[in-house]
């Protein structure tokens, strides 16, 4: 660090500006790497008990607030509870106004990077650094590689700062650089320059670790500082839209959340500012101290502000991003797996299995739709049996891509064994789709062709038989989105249930074979090929909840 100093003030008393530049980015990029491994590994470590502590302490707006708060401030990524609190609003587990209290409460957790950046214990990072990588390279135990990936996490922040702060030493006696200082202690201007910053760079953390760098060096003032890292906070709030493009109208709607509160709360303090400096710097401590706790006061203040006002500013989102026209829906799209939490196996889990239940409802609906179509329906009704399957195989492309992603990321041996029942089950889904695309439905275009009739008596029969399968595919996928131990064993109990009607149909079957009818022999090889084809089926619903059941409780077949 003495070196990148002497190289940044050794060109005669002035500034060498190419290397001061490539020093300070230099060491922004590993407070932004520090700041991103740490991260990882909190969720890591947390992420199994998020979803949980989310969604049952968000009953009212103040457990919502303060829930956002904690969690935000274990896992350092407001992003990352959006995210979840958008999954719980689409599902139905929680209301976009219970949403608005959390979303509040994120932005207080993320004030904690702040003040542990303010204790500006430089000197320490690199000891830091080591006691974290020993622990990540020698722990063979997973959540002890997570811890150490948080201690190094932490020391590559200081190290970043202590690296940013030595490049930025020599511009305390550059007079242009001090002019453009003082210049913003322009509230307004000051805001422009912190926003622009964090949009820039995408995070607020960065850019509130810069400003506290900045303040340690005498660079700028406590109320410049200030203006910076309000700044920060609609800059995060750009971030927040730009993360939610392309995603369902609920995480927009999430975004639009975020930046009315962050831009309103900023427009609402810019008169008070000075009164704020004024406040702070009548405490004992350094000005980096005092910015981390105007960044804090900032948003507490504002959750206070705003909490009573839950239900009219989530009743105000939804008329500023209304519900798309029922056009812009035709083409089906993943609408819960988000790349954001690829990173925490145990909440992207949870999304693949979202997911996969929007698959198992357009699946059963082909199922419900394809007896009538098959055994009575026109070619067009055959056809739009087929169509459906287009939905199935898109969103089976989407979830086994993300099944994928989150394969290539440190797992337990819990999420491991999750993540391959999750993609067996989507693989069974796709071949049940595939079953009625292709097999069931060209039996009804040959009964068409034939001009097979089949009787009233034949139809009860098979839709019980129908019925039956249906029902052990519903059971299969309650098992595994809802991991219903319950339902998987049901499923697999309903073995000699479905072999009962498959002789009975069977049996009815060879009684009508000797009727005096026409076609009686085609008849009856369309009637017997329908429920080899549902047996099938059930074969795959079997197999769907059998990966939902742990290893060790399995039996045999």
């Amino acid at each position: 660090m003495v070196l990148a100093v002497e190289q940044v003030s050794s060109s005669g008393g002035g500034v060498d500006f190419p290397v001061l530049v490539m020093t300070l980015f230099g060491g922004l990029a590993l407070f932004l790497f520090g700041m991103d491994r740490m991260t990882d590994a909190l969720k890591l470590l947390a992420g199994d008990k998020l979803r949980t502590i989310l969604q049952r302490l968000t009953a009212n707006r103040f457990m919502g607030a303060l829930t956002g708060a904690g969690v935000t401030a274990v896992i350092q990524s407001s992003s990352v509870t959006t995210v979840l609190v958008v999954g719980f609003v689409t599902s139905g587990l929680m209301t976009l106004e219970q949403t608005v209290g959390v979303i509040m409460g994120a932005n207080v957790g993320t004030t904690i990077t702040a003040q542990i950046i303010a204790f500006q214990v430089t000197k320490y990072a690199l000891a830091f650094v080591a006691v974290g990588f020993a622990m990540s390279i020698l722990s063979k135990n997973v959540d002890r590689k997570s811890q150490g990936a948080v201690v190094m996490g932490l020391g590559l922040i200081f190290y970043g700062m202590a690296v940013m702060s030595d490049a930025m030493r020599p511009l305390r006696e550059f007079q242009p650089f001090i002019d453009a200082m003082i210049a913003l202690e322009s509230p307004l201007l000051g805001i422009a320059v912190g926003a622009a910053f964090t949009a820039l760079i995408q995070s607020s953390s960065a850019t509130t670790g810069l400003v506290i760098v900045m303040a340690g060096q005498g660079l700028i003032s406590l109320e410049a500082g200030i203006a910076l890292i309000l700044g920060a906070n609609i800059g995060t709030a750009v971030t927040a839209v730009l993360a939610s493009l392309g995603k369902p109208r609920d995480a927009s709607r999430a975004a639009m959340v975020h930046v009315l509160f962050n831009v309103v709360g900023v427009l609402i303090w810019i008169p008070f500012i000075g009164p704020l400096a004024r406040l702070l710097g009548s405490e004992s401590g350094d000005v980096p101290r005092q910015i981390a706790n105007a960044h804090t006061v900032f948003n507490v203040v504002n959750v206070l502000l705003f909490i009573g006002f839950t239900r009219q500013i989530a009743l105000l989102v939804q008329r500023i991003v209304p519900d798309r026209a029922a056009a812009d829906e035709a083409i089906i799209r993943a609408k819960y797996l988000d790349s954001e939490l690829l990173r925490t196996p145990s909440l992207a889990l949870d999304r693949a299995r979202l997911e996969l239940l929007r698959m198992s409802d357009r699946v059963r609906s082909m199922l419900g739709d394809v007896f009538p179509a098959v055994l009575e329906g026109t070619r067009s009704s055959l056809s739009d049996v087929e169509a459906q399957d287009d939905e199935v195989d898109a969103l089976y492309g989407h979830i086994i891509t993300y099944l994928g992603q989150i394969s290539q990321g440190e797992l337990s041996d819990r999420e491991s064994d999750e993540l391959w029942g999750l993609m067996e089950a989507t693989n069974n889904l796709e071949s049940i789709g595939d079953i009625i695309e292709t097999n069931l439905t060209a039996l009804g275009f040959a009964r068409i062709e034939e001009g097979i009739h089949v009787s009233n008596e034949t139809k009860v029969v098979l839709a019980e038989f129908h019925r039956a399968v249906q029902e052990a595919v519903d059971l299969a996928m309650v098992a595994v989105t809802q991991r219903n131990r319950e339902a998987a064993e049901r499923v697999s109990a309903m073995k000699n249930e479905i072999n009962s009607l498959e002789r009975t149909a069977s049996a009815h079957q060879a009684a009508r074979l000797v009727a005096e009818e026409p076609q009686r022999l085609e008849a009856y090889r369309l009637e017997m090929d329908f429920i080899a084809n549902l047996k099938r089926i059930y074969y795959f619903a079997k197999r769907t909840a059998r990966a939902a059941v742990p290893v060790e409780a399995r039996t045999g077949d």
